[in-house]
């Protein structure tokens, strides 16, 4: 079994940051920011939210 790794002078995608993007237009590209916990129906019947 050969070890060759392949090597690439151009980093990976994933390595490299994502230029800046103003918030607005991110907001206008991906709409309202929204929490991590979306409430239940149980949650938003009481207004736990």
């Amino acid at each position: 079994m050969s070890h060759h790794s392949f090597r690439s002078s151009k980093p990976d995608q994933w390595v490299s940051p994502r230029p800046y993007s103003d918030p607005s237009l991110r907001a206008l590209t991906y709409g309202p920011v929204r929490s991590m916990h979306e409430p239940n129906w149980f949650e938003r019947l009481l207004g736990w939210h």
